[in-house]
């Protein structure tokens, strides 16, 4: 987030005159309206990623602010239906508003409501927790999962950003995105997540033209160990790529080389959704 900044010039050459107070004044009005409204956004997405409501003294420790000024905050956030009080223990949690705003903010994602079916009937035809994901402001997020069935629930929701190297989603994007080979993974070091994340560009340009070839990618225990995803490409009516399309599960039931009825599930829903964006339905 780039935030509004005074600079030196105008704080520090402040002409002696009638108005010698206005330009400080101001600078420290711009200032203090910055930062307010920059850690009322912080306590949003603070309370947005709890599963559970958090006290006060928490939510001040974590952003690094006093108790009076957060409280001040929160009955604003609650005030407009941002954040609700939870109880009699003085807990705060995120409020319907962030719901209703997360819904229609989602649907201006042509692909989430045209793959929310596929989504449903990919994870319960696998068991497996089912995700679209797309770039956004130049990162690959999440926009959408169903989980499944599976004895394993994984914490990643709408909004988490994945690593394009470390992942069948990211692979997926490497390989049929539009300016791809401009990516800043083909220009920075490869971050390892675990000891199976590919870290040297050879090897990643050889699993991106894998994956070109196959029309699926996979990437077993490249993020977390013991954990394997199967991804497609979703195309619109332009063959342009607006969208990866998997399911992540278990390495005991996605295999390193999964089953090929796993692969067709994929690769089958992702197909399914560009003929709905390609059809406009």
């Amino acid at each position: 987030m780039t935030r509004a900044s005074v600079t030196e010039t105008s704080v520090g050459n402040v002409r002696v005159g009638s108005d010698a107070l206005v330009k400080p004044a101001m600078a420290s009005a711009e200032r203090v309206g910055t930062s307010t409204l920059d850690l009322g956004l912080r306590i949003v997405e603070f309370l947005a990623r709890q599963e559970r409501p958090a006290p006060l003294g928490k939510i001040a420790l974590n952003l690094s602010a006093s108790k009076a000024t957060v409280y001040r905050h929160l009955q604003t956030l609650v005030r407009h239906g941002f954040a609700r009080r939870s109880g009699d223990n003085g807990s705060y949690q995120a409020g319907v508003k962030l719901l209703i705003l997360g819904e229609a903010t989602r649907r201006g994602f042509d692909v989430v409501p045209s793959a929310r079916d596929e989504l449903t009937d990919l994870g319960k035809l696998t068991g497996q927790a089912a995700s679209v994901a797309a770039i956004v402001d130049g990162e690959l997020v999440v926009l959408d999962m169903v989980q499944g069935h599976s004895v394993v629930e994984f914490g990643t929701r709408a909004g988490t950003r994945l690593g394009m190297h470390a992942s069948a989603l990211g692979k997926i994007w490497l390989a049929f995105g539009a300016g791809a080979d401009d990516a800043p993974c083909w220009r920075e070091p490869l971050k390892a997540w675990t000891s199976a994340t590919i870290t040297d560009h050879a090897t990643l340009r050889r699993a991106v033209a894998l994956t070109k070839k196959r029309r699926y990618a996979l990437a077993p225990n490249e993020t977390i160990i013991g954990i394997n995803t199967i991804a497609a490409p979703v195309f619109n009516h332009r063959s342009e790529l607006v969208a990866a399309l998997g399911i992540t599960g278990s390495i005991q039931f996605i295999e390193a080389n999964p089953k090929p009825h796993l692969i067709k599930a994929v690769t089958t829903a992702a197909e399914r959704v560009s003929q709905k964006l390609r059809s406009g339905d």
